[in-house]
């Protein structure tokens, strides 16, 4: 007999997600995107721990629309308010923190291995492991005031 077990958040995150030093600058940011083919970076500061996220449209709209130049602005100056989850958290937990802060990616964290950063949760991951029924509650939700 097989026992059906809940999905975590380990089990649905892309893992192996490399972060971008908070005193790097959007440069080095849009590169790092680029090369990796993401739109967005966690944050890392001096001791390695997660302290935000940048997106590409972050980088636009916060620093080449204002005539910044990117070399010159730290990646960390962008890092707004932080969301994550613990590895081990249900991944419905994760949906619903998604939904009510109408984020489309969520850092995931183990807490158990000192608070280090594990992956990431996307609208991806989510369409690849959730109902079609749950994508569609995320949908409505993060993106009716968008």
């Amino acid at each position: 007999m097989t026992r059906k077990t809940k999905l975590t958040a380990r089990d649905i995150m892309t893992g192996g997600v490399q972060c971008i030093g908070a005193h790097q600058s959007l440069l080095d940011a849009s590169k790092m995107m680029r090369d990796l083919n993401v739109g967005c970076l966690p944050i890392c500061g001096d001791n390695n721990r997660l302290t935000g996220l940048i997106t590409d449209r972050d980088i636009v709209v916060q620093c080449c629309a204002e005539g910044i130049d990117p070399a010159t602005v730290q990646a960390g100056s962008l890092a707004g308010e932080l969301h994550w989850i613990d590895a081990s958290s249900g991944a419905d937990e994760a949906l619903s923190m998604m939904e009510e802060h109408q984020i489309k990616r969520l850092p995931v964290i183990d807490v158990q291995k000192g608070h280090q950063l594990v992956g990431m949760i996307t609208e991806a991951n989510l369409a690849m492991n959730l109902s079609d029924a749950q994508i569609a509650e995320f949908a409505t939700k993060v993106y009716a005031n968008a």
